[in-house]
């Protein structure tokens, strides 16, 4: 099933069902509950983040390439930091620029996002999959300069700017993908290719890291987990390629889809007694 959250005519969000041939229908129910289909065409007039995480649970240094291109060891377990889940932003949401806390270093980061369906602690690798409502596309958007230099040692002041997790545009679950590893990701900027890799460069597969974050740990119905991102992040290029006003940035995964935001600049008077 391939589930969109979306906003109708009459400004109320609901649930659908995403059809072949481009239409929707409505599902009963809720995302965590038992979803019914109906034959109800509904009309979209804006497709919202699929999701509304509970928490967010972001790995690092988890594609082999992108750990290579970053100077960084192949970790040994999974480097585990958090995002706010108010920085989540809509399919054709625009990401963003700080300026309040300004920014002058914001990075792309395509990632496969896990959305956990039920209650999971302790659950082995070998049952990992049962707990997964869903897969879909994220963009694990950083402030690197925040994320470097500002954040206290911590990622996530860096990763936690409003409008900095773009997720979506579809839940698709995992009966309709199969086999994970051989689905490829790639980011364009502008058309411009700039991330492109498969899924089984991760270091982690999605069911070790159910295994690995649940262990001894509730996660909720409604947790996302952001799986690591490949090689050709922006400031690893030679220059680095930073996002700026007027970009269009395109995450895509094959048999998910494609997620795509425009980038802005956040509009302030003056700014906050911090600076880099």
């Amino acid at each position: 099933m391939r589930i969109i959250r979306y906003q109708g005519v009459d400004g109320k969000i609901g649930l659908a069902e995403e059809r072949s041939d481009g239409t929707a229908t409505a599902l009963g129910g809720g995302i965590f509950s038992l979803m019914e289909r109906t034959n109800e065409v509904v009309v979209v007039k804006r497709i919202c983040a699929p999701v509304e995480p509970r928490a967010l649970i972001c790995i690092g240094l988890n594609y082999r390439e992108h750990a290579m291109e970053t100077g960084a060891p192949i970790p040994a377990v999974p480097v585990v930091f958090f995002k706010n889940p108010g920085a989540v932003q809509d399919p054709r949401g625009a990401i963003v620029l700080p300026r309040w806390l300004r920014s002058n270093r914001v990075d792309y980061e395509a990632e496969l996002a896990v959305v956990i369906g039920r209650v999971c602690k302790n659950v082995r690798r070998e049952e990992a999959m049962e707990y997964v409502l869903g897969f879909t596309c994220a963009n694990d958007v950083s402030a690197r300069d925040w994320q470097k230099e500002g954040g206290g040692g911590q990622w996530s002041r860096g990763k936690s700017f409003d409008t900095f997790c773009p997720l979506g545009p579809v839940v698709v679950t995992p009966d309709e993908l199969g086999e994970l590893g051989g689905l490829r990701i790639s980011t364009r900027v502008n058309g411009e290719l700039l991330q492109e890799s498969h899924l089984g460069d991760m270091i982690f597969d999605v069911p070790t890291l159910i295994e690995f974050l649940s262990g001894s740990t509730t996660l909720l119905p409604g947790t996302v987990i952001l799986t690591g991102t490949p090689a050709g992040v922006g400031m690893a290029r030679k220059p680095p390629r930073w996002l700026e006003v007027g970009d269009e940035v395109k995450v895509e995964i094959e048999k998910i889809g494609t997620l795509t935001n425009s980038v802005v600049e956040e509009e302030v008077s003056g700014g906050a007694n911090f600076s880099l």
